[in-house]
């Protein structure tokens, strides 16, 4: 089925009117785009970014508008022109279909070579014929950690060569839970993952199981670890392989808590660091009483390898 977008711009401190106006004249579905909310949850959110994309920013720069969607048919370019009519905005207008929605996104996801010996593989793609690789499979549509950014290739590359047999990882920061999934297809023993987002959990828990993996080998947590210390005693300490792929900002405060969970001879991968961050991470990594072994970058991005 096809359908008309509209977009109707706002005045400046209209949105709630028009919303309300919209909704009035039977419009269902809305769709609400403005800068001010997109600035708001960006600094409400700002343990989870250091960087925002020039792109995304200036697609929100001076929008205050509302989209309104009707069928491509007589019907709904009738109600349309009434709803414009009784507004006396004329709206900026396109086509679309469903399965631009449910489908197209998959397009951007492809199997992504990691490393030596590790492959990604979006759930919905077959794995390449003749592969010779450890097949990581993924829900990308889930939660944050799809394998196509920098940061998350340089911590996987890490991993390559220190995961073993028995390890026990921690990732910090797990998100969709690649790293950590990651680390047992690898041929590491068990994982122990944490984030603050409500939402990781079942991402996670799901990514496993595309898998083959369960709660016995994986398990998560949620939580904020440097301000719960009942959360920091059940995570415990004496990892093999700590991970941590968030932002500057919070690997710094982050440091010492990841240095004591590190155990005798282990290992802590991090990065997320945007470049011009760098001197200050690395500053903060070694006052916490790590040894940078190995470091990365791609893509304006660093990673550290740490003992």
């Amino acid at each position: 089925m096809r359908w008309i977008e509209a977009a109707f711009r706002a005045p400046a401190g209209g949105l709630d009117a028009l919303c309300d106006r919209l909704c009035a004249l039977g419009a269902e579905g809305l769709v609400i785009e403005d800068e001010a909310d997109f600035r708001r949850f960006l600094e409400e959110n700002r343990q989870y970014w250091d960087y925002v994309d020039e792109e995304l920013a200036e697609k929100y720069s001076g929008v205050s508008r509302v989209k309104a969607y009707v069928a491509d048919d007589e019907a709904g370019r009738a109600a349309l022109a009434r709803w414009t009519e009784a507004l006396g905005i004329e709206p900026e207008t396109r086509t679309v279909a469903d399965e631009d929605w449910e489908n197209n996104w998959k397009q951007y996801y492809k199997p992504i070579p990691i490393g030596e010996g590790l492959l990604v593989l979006p759930k919905w793609e077959p794995e390449p014929e003749g592969n010779r690789r450890a097949v990581l499979k993924l829900d990308p549509g889930l939660a944050f950690g799809t394998g196509g950014h920098a940061t998350t290739r340089m911590c996987l590359e890490f991993l390559e060569g220190l995961a073993f047999e028995g390890a026990r990882v921690l990732d910090l920061g797990c998100g969709s839970g690649i790293l950590g999934i990651g680390a047992l297809v690898l041929g590491c023993g068990s994982c122990t993952g944490c984030d603050i987002d409500p939402k990781s959990p079942e991402a996670a828990a799901d990514n496993a199981a595309l898998n083959g993996i369960g709660p016995e080998r994986y398990r998560m947590y949620v939580g904020d670890v440097l301000a719960d210390a009942r959360l920091r005693e059940r995570l415990g300490a004496g990892y093999d392989i700590v991970l941590a792929n968030i932002v500057s900002d919070v690997i710094i405060p982050l440091a010492p808590y990841a240095c004591g969970c590190v155990g005798p001879g282990g290992a802590f991968i991090t990065s997320g660091i945007i470049e011009g961050r760098q001197a200050e991470v690395e500053a903060a990594l070694k006052a916490a009483g790590f040894e940078i072994r190995r470091s990365l970058c791609e893509e304006g991005w660093h990673a550290y390898l740490c003992g």
